[in-house]
């Protein structure tokens, strides 16, 4: 029987906002794998906790502390990931943001501070992480996109705007990057049920519509998108590259 995913042993992955929520998820994923694996986030606290966790299954794995809405940050976590570990095999870029807000509400200061993160950070961790893959001929750039990407929904003018933006910086990277080895994807998700969610779920309409939008049954749980994820850090995937898998529920197909 075929050993499936056993490639990504040894392998380096840097989970951007890996410290909770889908990005935990995706880190851990990996980790019992045997990645060693590199998760960022502001928050040292939960940091400290998730690696804890991490290093049950892979004693190598690292926590780097930054606000990558500073690009200088940015370039840190990945130079250091690579001086590190010698190489960069994989980069999730998972950490954003939304400000749900009314069109006519949304501030200078909100559409920067959600295409910051949403966007522009992912696009110069890509550029550095790329620096080193473009070297090795070989790597993978899955960037977490959303739903949202194509469709519109309510409060959501910055951030379908940022994730929509995503998409297309993935086509662009792949194309450009291609015949060097690099596989550049996206994985867009629908709502998910984790800890950061459960607040916006508080409001009965809301879920109730979020609910009703979604073809299967229940909300989509963080390791549906680990799943995609891992899927297209793997040789399954060697001949997919600028796609975005949309992990929806259904979402988009009506």
């Amino acid at each position: 029987m075929t050993a499936y995913f056993t490639e990504l042993a040894g392998k380096t992955v840097i989970v951007t906002g890996g410290s909770k929520g889908i990005g935990k998820d995706i880190a851990l994923t990996f980790a019992k794998l045997g990645a060693n694996v590199v998760i960022s986030g502001r928050d040292q606290t939960r940091l400290e906790e998730t690696l804890g966790e991490l290093q049950k299954f892979n004693c190598n794995c690292i926590a780097v502390e930054g606000d990558l809405s500073d690009i200088q940050q940015v370039k840190r976590l990945i130079n250091e990931s690579a001086s590190i570990f010698g190489t960069i095999d994989v980069l999730v870029n998972n950490a954003g943001v939304n400000i749900a807000k009314p069109a006519m509400e949304v501030t200078e200061e909100d559409w920067d501070t959600v295409l910051d993160l949403n966007l522009k950070s992912v696009f110069f961790a890509s550029q550095a992480a790329a620096k080193y893959m473009l070297q090795q001929k070989n790597g993978r750039i899955i960037n977490i996109a959303s739903q949202m990407a194509f469709v519109g929904y309510i409060k959501r003018a910055a951030y379908c705007s940022s994730k929509g933006g995503l998409v297309q910086l993935t086509k662009a990277l792949a194309v450009e990057w291609a015949k060097e080895g690099v596989r550049v994807n996206a994985v867009a998700p629908t709502f998910i049920e984790t800890e950061l969610t459960a607040k916006m779920f508080e409001d009965a309409e809301f879920k109730k519509d979020v609910e009703n939008r979604i073809l299967l049954d229940g909300l989509s749980q963080p390791r549906d998108i680990s799943g995609a994820v891992l899927y297209l850090a793997s040789d399954l995937a060697n001949f997919v590259t600028g796609e975005t898998i949309k992990v929806d529920g259904g979402w988009t197909a009506i």
